[in-house]
C-alpha cells in the first residue's frame, strides 16, 4: 500500500515537514508495512521555503537583507537543482517580522524582497517562484522595485521613501537604471488571492486593518495606490490594477509585472507543479491532505483542494485532516475531498488544541487509518 501525505501547515502550531511526520506516525502505528510519501505543501506564504526543499532537492541561503521598517533582517531562500530560486516575500517584507504595536503599511516596505531576487540572480537563478503571502506592505511593490533599480520621483524631482504613505506623493517613474541581471529572468509569482489593486475589494481595504492601518490609514493608502496605477497608465501605457492577484500582499506584483514580465499564477499550482506530485501521485492507494481550518474559503486556492484536484486525475481517494471545520466547509465535496477529520479528539479549548497539534494530528491519523482499512475489508 503507498499513501501520499500532502498537507499544508498548521499556521501558529505545527509546520507542514512536522504534520507530515506525525500523519506518518499514526498510520505506522496502524500499519507498519505502508509506503508513506511526505510532501509537505504550501501556497507562497511562510512555510513556502521549507516545504519545497523537504520535497525537492536544493540549497538553503540566508542573506542579511531590508526588513519591512527598514531595519537589517535575515532572510532566507531556495535554489533547486534546476536552478529555479523559490523565496517568500514573508521572509524579507512579512508581517510576523514586526511587533504588534509597531505595524502599520503607511510605513513598511518592500524593499528586501527586491534585495532577495537580485541575490537569486546573482547565484545563477533564471527562474523564480516568488510566493507573496504574509506581508506586512501596502506599497505597490515600490520599495521592491526601488531595490531592483527603479526610481520613484515626487513633483520636485526627489526620490519618495518607504511605504505606503508614499504613493500619493510619486509622479515620475524612471526605470533606466532597471538592473540589468533581470533581462532574461522569467518571474512566476504565486499568489492565493484574486483581489485587485484598489477599491472595495482591492489591497488597501481588503488588507490593510490586518497589518495595522485604521480606517482613515486605509483610505489614504488606497488613494495612493490609485495615483499609483495612473502614474504607471500614463508612463508606461499598463494598467494592471484590476488583474485579479493584483492587490495581494499590498500590491507587490505590479511593478514586477510591468517593468521585469513577471506572471501571475495560482500560488498552490505553482508549488505542485514544482514539487511534481503527479508523478508522486503514482500508484498511491490514498492521499491524506489538509490545514489548519477547513470552511468555505478553502475551495479559492488552498492547498487540501489544489492536492485534491490532483489526486482526481489518477482517481484516488482524498481525505482532509484539519485542526478545525468551519461554516460551509461541505463545498469541498465537490472538489475532490471524500471525507474530512478534525483533529480534535475531547471537547477542548483552541489552545488546548493548538499546544498538542502534533500529538493529535497523530492520533487522528490513527483513526483515519483504522475507518480506512475497514472501507477497504
Amino acid at each position: 500500500m503507498k499513501i501520499v501525505i500532502a498537507i499544508d501547515s498548521f499556521k501558529g502550531s505545527c509546520s507542514a515537514i512536522n504534520a507530515a511526520y506525525s500523519i506518518e506516525r499514526g498510520i505506522k502505528s496502524v500499519l507498519e508495512n505502508v509506503e508513506v510519501v511526505k510532501i509537505p505543501v504550501a501556497d507562497g506564504g511562510e512555510g513556502t521555503v521549507s516545504a519545497m526543499l523537504m520535497g525537492t532537492k536544493g540549497i538553503e541561503y540566508q542573506r542579511e537583507v531590508t526588513g519591512p521598517l527598514g531595519s537589517k533582517v535575515i532572510a532566507k531562500f531556495a535554489i533547486l537543482d534546476d536552478g529555479t530560486a523559490i523565496i517568500e516575500m514573508a521572509a524579507a517584507s512579512g508581517l510576523t517580522l514586526i511587533e504588534v504595536k509597531k505595524r502599520n503599511p503607511l510605513y513598511t516596505t518592500t524593499y528586501g524582497t527586491g534585495e532577495l531576487i537580485l541575490e537569486a540572480i546573482k547565484l545563477g537563478s533564471k527562474k523564480i517562484i516568488l510566493g507573496i503571502g504574509g506581508s506586512a506592505t501596502n506599497d505597490g511593490g515600490v520599495g521592491a522595485a526601488m531595490a531592483l533599480g527603479i526610481v520613484f520621483n515626487d513633483i520636485n524631482g526627489n526620490s519618495v521613501g518607504y511605504g505606503g504613505k508614499e504613493l500619493q506623493k510619486i509622479s515620475n517613474i524612471d526605470i533606466s537604471g532597471l538592473n540589468p541581471l533581470l533581462k532574461g529572468i522569467d518571474i512566476d509569482i504565486a499568489c492565493d488571492v484574486s483581489n485587485p489593486l484598489y477599491g472595495e475589494t482591492g489591497a488597501a481595504y481588503i488588507y490593510a486593518a490586518q497589518k495595522g492601518a485604521n480606517d482613515k490609514e486605509v483610505k489614504e493608502l488606497d488613494d495612493g495606490l490609485i495615483n499609483y496605477s495612473k502614474i504607471i497608465k500614463s508612463h508606461f501605457n499598463f494598467d494592471g490594477s484590476q488583474l485579479p492577484g493584483a492587490g495581494a500582499a499590498g500590491g507587490l506584483a505590479i511593478p514586477l509585472i510591468a517593468f521585469c514580465g513577471a506572471k501571475i499564477h495560482s500560488g498552490i499550482e505553482l508549488i505542485l507543479n514544482a514539487l511534481n506530485v503527479d508523478d508522486q501521485f503514482q500508484n498511491a492507494d490514498l492521499v491524506i491532505t489538509g490545514e489548519g481550518r477547513i470552511d468555505f474559503q478553502t475551495i479559492y486556492g488552498k492547498v487540501p483542494i489544489g492536492v485534491a484536484a490532483h489526486a482526481k486525475k489518477k482517481n484516488i481517494p482524498v481525505i482532509a485532516i484539519v485542526g478545525s471545520i468551519g461554516n460551509g466547509y461541505k463545498n469541498i465535496y465537490d472538489y475532490g475531498i471524500d471525507s474530512v477529520f478534525n483533529i480534535q479528539n475531547s471537547p477542548m479549548s483552541l489552545e488546548e488544541s493548538m499546544d498538542n497539534t502534533e500529538l493529535l494530528l497523530e492520533d487522528c491519523a490513527q483513526r483515519v487509518m483504522r475507518m480506512y482499512l475497514l472501507s477497504n475489508k
